[in-house]
């Protein structure tokens, strides 16, 4: 039982590259990433060609002197970066039949862009412009820090020395930069302004277009973090069944109970917000949080249909071939009157656009859900991201960065029984094997 496969209509099929503009540190990295985890994560082959990561083959760590439009060797390693990028890019479509490329670069005048378009149409490739333009200087001075921090660009070098030298190859491209204009520029584009305080659009057409402008619509390149914990030990847990609606255990209350404290710890006075299920057993786990919460339906956990109440056990006695299905394609597997982990992402997309619009904000919800939600932070392929443990009483921090999501984890060290299942294992051995023991 296989859930419906994501795909393009006829008149989306073909294919197109996202044409990142802007000046450093206005967070189109961020965005290029973000862009390429949310086609990949509704099962559209997406993939990011990042400029700056082929100009480090030739220059590892040049300063701001690099980057002068009158710096003519410069000036020539950057456009056989480019060219290099838009090559495997082009290999990429070609080879791998790519659906959604992301040319990441600053692509700061009018004369390259209009370069890297022709080159796309030349090869049948629908262009698409995505310009982060910023005036906020608190914004611009987060991103610097976070571009000081975590770029290739600045490893090992002194903090003040790389924010100064940053600040400088920022006014270096100043000098020559071309924002889109709608009156001027007769192309296919979207322009964020000061994050989403406004956006510009111009000439989108396609379906697959529109999703990345509404996409872009709800998103924003301020620091934030989210949390994701799932609920604590219930009492469908100590039996190893699935679904139901069950209460918390002795144990799982003890960790409802602790969650507080290490949240508090981890957010520190931040404001934040916290989501659950519409399940008992993750609003039982939320209870003594002091923050506002929200339930939403869209959290609940898979829906095992028929097979909700049952342990692995039992599904495998009753429905075997069903069992051993799904272990051989859990993301598409389809429980009988149930839920694919598919149908989960798909339910869980309006949750993902909120949670790009808003700060802090704090999950607590199921296994499968939870799963699906890491797998779109930390851009995890959907064949492996049914099979990732998550282990119960664990709170885990994601902090998105330009070039990479931070993940830390916290263990509340209160024992809970292990719900993971590895692929391939029988269910009827394991309960054997644990009856003997």
């Amino acid at each position: 039982m296989v859930g419906c496969r994501y795909v393009l209509s006829e008149g989306d099929s073909a294919r197109m590259c996202v044409v990142m503009v802007g000046l450093p540190a206005r967070g189109k990295s961020l965005i290029a990433q973000k862009i390429v985890r949310y086609l990949s994560w509704l099962s559209v082959k997406a993939k990011s060609f990042n400029v700056g990561s082929y100009r480090r083959l030739t220059a590892a760590h040049p300063d701001a002197s690099f980057f002068d439009s009158s710096n003519q060797e410069g000036e020539k390693l950057r456009k056989q970066s480019a060219e290099m990028a838009l090559k495997d890019m082009l290999r990429w479509f070609k080879e791998e039949n790519g659906v959604v490329g992301v040319f990441d670069a600053t692509n700061s005048t009018r004369e390259r862009r209009e370069w890297v378009r022709k080159l796309l149409e030349a090869n049948n490739i629908e262009p698409m412009f995505v310009e982060s333009w910023c005036d906020d200087e608190e914004l611009i001075m987060h991103n610097i820090q976070d571009v000081k921090t975590s770029s290739p660009d600045y490893a090992g070098t002194d903090s003040d020395a790389a924010i100064a030298d940053f600040m400088e190859r920022i006014r270096r491209y100043e000098k020559v930069y071309e924002t889109i204009e709608p009156t001027v520029d007769d192309i296919t584009f979207v322009k964020i302004i000061n994050v989403n305080a406004q956006v510009i659009i111009n000439k989108i057409q396609s379906y697959i277009q529109s999703r990345i402008v509404y996409y872009l619509m709800n998103l924003h390149i301020k620091r934030r973090c989210i949390w994701l914990s799932r609920h604590g030990e219930s009492e469908y847990n100590l039996t190893g069944k699935l679904g139901g609606d069950s209460d918390l255990s002795e144990r799982g209350d003890m960790y409802a109970r602790k969650l507080p404290q290490m949240v508090k710890e981890a957010v520190g006075d931040r404001p934040l917000t916290v989501w659950t299920s519409t399940l008992k057993r993750t609003q039982q786990t939320a209870r003594f949080l002091p923050y506002r919460q929200m339930q939403w339906k869209a959290l609940d956990e898979l829906d095992a249909g028929v097979c909700d109440g049952m342990t692995y056990a039992e599904i495998e006695e009753k429905y075997p071939e069903d069992f051993h299905a799904r272990d051989k394609n859990k993301f598409e597997y389809r429980y009988r009157g149930g839920e694919s982990y598919r149908d989960v992402v798909a339910r869980l997309e309006p949750i993902i656009m909120e949670l790009e619009r808003q700060d802090n904000i704090m999950i607590v919800t199921h296994q499968a859900v939870l799963r699906c939600i890491y797998a779109y932070f930390m851009n995890v392929p959907q064949d492996r991201s049914p099979w990732m443990e998550v282990p119960l009483h664990t709170l885990i921090k994601l902090e998105p960065k330009p070039y990479y999501t931070q993940e830390t984890r916290v263990p509340a060290n209160i024992p809970a029984v292990s719900t993971y299942r590895a692929k391939g294992r029988s269910a009827i051995e394991d309960k054997a094997l644990s009856a003997s023991n």
